[in-house]
């Protein structure tokens, strides 16, 4: 694929909080206390593209402003945050995304109020079905790229887990912690192993390590744009019991009050090589037998290879680029 050098750019948000310029200092003692980082998932977008491009041989500059303000005919490739777009005073063409802002409730008139927006990128399908009313067909579905290399079969041929449970509700409502307690409950009453990871507190490096030792992953989570822990997870040949109840988006800040769309899922990239999913408590038991007795024939990692690589990641970021490119061309 032919294409000029792509134009890059992601920050994290971090304003002055208390005094002018005192992110700066904020940000280095939160480095000495903290330690470095773990990316966040929409760094990681930003990471595995740039990875992605390497691996197609695709040249790319980040986070170059002072090229961008000499070549105004360029596209300025925003995978996010916002505040990169609201921000900054772009003259150029802009790709946004996949690090958007949850819903267009937010901005619905991001196209009149940025005319240079050309193409509005959310993480899966079912977020682009729930923004698709507000701006039509320049919202697209890219997801970003699985580091296949990284997240790779594991070594360990003779695991001591049955389960690695992928715990994003263990904080949420009542509801979900009452799930959550029953379900530890049925593997025990069914004398399944398991260990556990929690979101946010654990590294890549821990993660990588749990899955070498069990057999299988449980993934309990509400929703996801895209889902690139339970990804990684396939990655490895690791099988997913996932819970997807299809329900209603519940995100706090637009439920019920502003939003209301159905169905969700948390694991919008999903077929029958990935594992099974259950709804509830209520089904759990019967598709906990029936995961146990397919479990041989699920092939999570063939998904990932034939649908999520780094390099099908970023083929399809380029392809939207050239695809802009050939909108603007004067002829057009």
């Amino acid at each position: 694929m032919e294409i000029s050098p792509l134009n890059l750019f992601y920050e994290e948000p971090d304003p002055d909080r208390w005094f002018k310029f005192d992110r700066y200092p904020r940000k280095i003692i939160r480095r000495i206390i903290r330690g470095k980082p773990r990316p966040g998932g929409v760094k990681t977008i930003a990471i595995n593209l740039k990875k992605g491009l390497d691996l197609i041989g695709i040249p790319y500059r980040f986070n170059d402003y002072r090229h961008l303000k000499k070549h105004p005919q360029e596209i300025a490739c925003i995978i996010g945050k916002p505040q990169l777009l609201f921000e900054k005073q772009w003259k150029n063409p802009v790709i946004f995304g996949a690090g958007v802002y949850s819903h267009p409730v937010d901005c619905p008139d991001l196209f009149e109020k940025y005319p240079h927006v050309k193409r509005f990128l959310v993480p899966g399908n079912w977020m682009l079905e729930m923004c698709r009313p507000y701006y039509g067909n320049r919202v697209l579905a890219w997801p970003a790229g699985i580091d296949t290399s990284y997240w790779s079969p594991s070594l360990n041929a003779n695991p001591h887990y049955d389960f690695l449970i992928y715990n994003k509700i263990h904080s949420a409502g009542r509801a979900q912690q009452d799930l959550f307690h029953m379900l530890i409950q049925k593997l025990e009453e069914h004398q399944l192993s398991y260990q556990m990871i929690n979101y946010g507190h654990y590294t890549l490096a821990e993660m990588k390590h749990k899955l070498s030792d069990s057999k299988a992953a449980i993934f309990l989570c509400e929703h996801e744009t895209q889902g690139i822990a339970y990804q990684q997870i396939l990655s490895t040949n690791t099988p997913v019991l996932a819970l997807d109840n299809g329900g209603y988006w519940k995100d706090p800040a637009y439920f019920p009050h502003k939003v209301k769309y159905q169905p969700a899922s948390s694991v919008p990239y999903w077929d029958e090589r990935c594992g099974l999913k259950f709804t509830g408590i209520a089904d759990f038991n019967l598709k906990l037998a029936e995961f146990k007795s397919k479990s041989v024939y699920f092939k999570p990692r063939a998904y990932i290879l034939e649908n999520l690589t780094l390099e099908k990641s970023a083929h399809m970021y380029c392809t939207i680029v050239q695809q802009v490119y050939k909108e603007l061309l004067p002829f057009n």
